[in-house]
């Protein structure tokens, strides 16, 4: 049996070598007649990854075939799996995401899912997304499309409305989340059996279970959490640990993440002030193209910097594993899983999946809407696990971005500035109509080569 998977944006550094290492060490898909093909629009890029994928192939002793190309179309061609990350000079337009809402008075934090900014981001990514979706409907209409691009619900909502591919969206959020409950509860994390539902990057832990024993764990994670010290990975999950308090569950994956939602989250990320920091009154980094460095949170010990750094930094990550590429790891993320599901027929449980609520397997949340949940994996395809309601609480929270969502798809689909308005005017950082009004404005202005034409 032959088998093509395509990776698009293969030549992001993150992306590209993970996937690359999880296709590789797959046994069951390595024992087909298999291609792997590499899609990016950066040449270089492409040219290393394929020699990467050749030495890691070489290494493991697997006879496949690898090639890579630029041209969507024919990446495109024969495939059955589609797995997309793609970005666009990312944190050029992500430091602008961040600082122009906050120039309007919208406190927003992180600027990459939720907020105003992260209406922004969405817009940028669906053009380039639509057209994945379009050649896919062209050149391989029956394959799957497994998407790991921001805003995954945002992009998952566009492809539900604008296309008839087969996409599940996929995050390690909720391996983040249950890796917090593990350190709280001084466990390894595969001895936790734990289910969760919502929204990406905002969902909720409805039971943690010790996997050997079957104790219900919660009652000890909330006194285990009551008598931490407030200041342990503040940034992290400080605000998890209130939501927990007052809401009754565990959210995931942490407060960047979820803070893009709860308008009164800055005051559980002291970062936020060092985020794409710059003086405006020595450059304007956009003109300039001096990009503030991007910072996660204070984990990461920032100011540890030194006062002249070698090499200018990008990104700061708070990286506790080795990073050295001599090491072939998988990434712990579910695209294989998902693979070796439908084509193998292995089944797998899925700690998260993004897909349509069209079961009901989310309740609370519109039928239509894209929710987060856990599901099984087999040749008969992806099967949501039924979640019990969630409480009224977390809901409120979860049903205001699933209106933001389909208005701002509204806004894509009818080149409407308007309804993107209408998007904005509903998320809880926005608190002027005359500066939603502003933002949009100026915008649109400022992305205006990346973003979907739009008109008022």
């Amino acid at each position: 049996m032959s088998l093509k998977i395509t990776l698009i944006g293969a030549g992001s550094k993150e992306f590209g070598p993970a996937t690359i290492n999880d296709v590789l060490l797959s046994d069951p898909l390595c024992g087909m007649d298999l291609e792997l093909m590499l899609m990016d629009i950066d040449p270089a890029e492409l040219k290393t990854h394929q020699q990467y994928a050749e030495d890691v192939a070489q290494r493991l002793k697997r006879q496949i075939r690898i090639s890579h190309t630029t041209d969507l179309t024919k990446s495109l061609d024969g495939a059955a799996i589609v797995i997309s990350a793609i970005e666009l000079n990312r944190y050029y337009y992500w430091s602008q995401d961040f600082h122009i809402p906050r120039k309007y008075g919208f406190r927003q934090i992180y600027g990459e899912n939720g907020g105003p900014g992260g209406l922004f981001h969405a817009l940028r990514n669906f053009g380039p997304m639509h057209d994945i979706a379009r050649a896919m409907e062209r050149t391989c209409p029956d394959a799957w499309l497994l998407n790991f691009t921001n805003p995954l619900t945002k992009l998952c909502e566009m492809l539900h409305h604008c296309s008839d591919v087969k996409f599940i969206g996929l995050c390690h959020g909720i391996m983040m989340g249950k890796n917090q409950i593990a350190r709280f509860m001084n466990m390894e994390v595969d001895d936790l059996k734990a289910y969760a539902s919502g929204l990406n990057h905002f969902s909720w832990f409805q039971s943690i279970e010790h996997a050997k024993t079957g104790e219900d764990l919660y009652p000890r994670l909330r006194e285990i959490e009551k008598n931490a010290h407030w200041l342990a990975e503040w940034d992290e999950i400080a605000l998890s640990r209130t939501l927990l308090r007052t809401f009754g569950l565990y959210p995931s994956p942490g407060t960047n993440h979820i803070g893009e939602y709860v308008r009164w989250a800055s005051g559980f990320l002291a970062s936020s002030q060092l985020q794409y920091f710059y003086d405006p009154a020595q450059t304007d980094p956009w003109r300039d193209n001096n990009v503030p460095t991007y910072l996660y949170n204070l984990d990461t010990n920032p100011t540890a910097m030194p006062f002249h750094p070698e090499k200018r930094p990008i990104a700061l990550y708070n990286n506790s594993e080795d990073d050295d590429q001599t090491d072939i790891r998988a990434s712990g993320e579910l695209a294989i899983n998902i693979v070796e599901g439908l084509v193998c027929g292995i089944e797998s449980e899925l700690a998260a999946i993004n897909m349509v609520n069209s079961s009901g397997a989310v309740p609370g949340l519109p039928l239509d809407a894209i929710v987060e949940m856990p599901a099984t994996v087999d040749q008969n395809g992806i099967t949501p696990m039924q979640m019990p309601q969630l409480p009224e609480g977390p809901l409120a929270f979860l049903r205001t971005q699933c209106s933001i969502h389909k208005l701002l798809v509204d806004a894509y689909k009818n080149q409407s500035r308007n309804s993107l308005l209408q998007a904005m005017l509903l998320d809880p950082f926005v608190d002027s109509y005359q500066n939603a009004v502003h933002l949009i404005n100026e915008m649109c202005e400022l992305q205006k080569s990346v973003l979907p034409k739009m008109d008022w």
